[in-house]
Parts: structure tokens; sequence; C-alpha cells
């Protein structure tokens, strides 16, 4: 068995993808006030939360525990509304030794857009699970910001 893959999820949602992409880009640190299991965020490194030279350490409950990790940004591509995140540290780096995350806001079809979260990962040891239980925290993240970015 590999150590390392790919897994991704895709959520229809009922808010545009420009502006999960605005959200996503600009508001990031508001994610902390809105979805349930993310419990803090704070900047430990730069003066944006928005750029790639910034370190950010969140807060978060997996399978009913709490976990952190610290987080960058690798890449932001505006016109394919996607963004590379580089995750590491704390409890991350327990379990694995590579895990990035690239969130997508997909608008094929007008009023149908669509969030997708794919995570690429190498596990320490065989023992390690595959990172399923933070796509499903992904699922729930992106369905409460859903719920509040299309209220407001």
């Amino acid at each position: 068995m590999s150590l390392s893959g790919t897994l991704s999820t895709e959520l229809s949602v009922r808010t545009s993808a420009e502006k999960w992409f605005e959200a996503m880009t600009n508001k990031l640190d508001q994610i902390q006030n809105i979805a349930d299991d993310v419990h803090g965020a704070k900047l430990i490194q730069g003066d944006d939360w928005h750029t790639n030279d910034s370190l950010k350490q969140w807060t978060y409950i997996v399978d009913g525990k709490e976990e952190k990790c610290v987080e960058f940004i690798e890449s932001v591509d505006e016109e394919k509304k996607t963004i590379e995140f580089n995750i590491h540290g704390l409890d991350i780096e327990d379990k694995y030794n590579v895990f990035h995350l690239t969130f997508q806001a997909i608008e094929d079809d007008p009023g149908s857009p669509t969030i997708k979260w794919s995570i690429e990962y190498e596990r320490q040891t065989k023992d390690v699970r595959p990172p399923y239980l933070y796509l499903e925290l992904y699922d729930r993240v992106t369905r409460d910001v859903d719920a509040y970015l299309f209220k407001n």
C-alpha cells in the first residue's frame, strides 16, 4: 500500500464561485467565526492573512478531538479561482510528511457552483490513515461558510 496519494471532495453550494473565492482570498481570518469546527486562527508570521509569506495557526476539530496546524498560501490563481495551501506543523507533522490542500471554486454552469477540496499527502507510516477525516472537516466547514455567505 502506498504511503502517498490524493483525495478530493466536491460539494454543491448555493453561493456563487466568485463570492466564495472572494471570501477565501480576502476574509480567510473570518472562518473561525463562521465554522463550528474551527475553534481558532491566528496570524503567527507576517502582516496580512492573505499573502504567501504569512503563517497562520489553525485550531479545529477532527474525529472529535482538537488539533492544530500551521498553514501558508503557496499560490493563488484568480482565473481558475484556486488557492493552494501548505499545511504542516503541530498535529499534522505527527502523521504526514506532506499535506498540500487545494481549494477551488467552480461554476461551469451558471447557478451551479461547486467547491472542491483536494489533499495531496504522504503518510509517515502505513499505520497512519489517509486523511479522510480532514475531507470531512472541509465538507462541514464548506456547509457552514456557504450558509453564512448565502445569507449575507
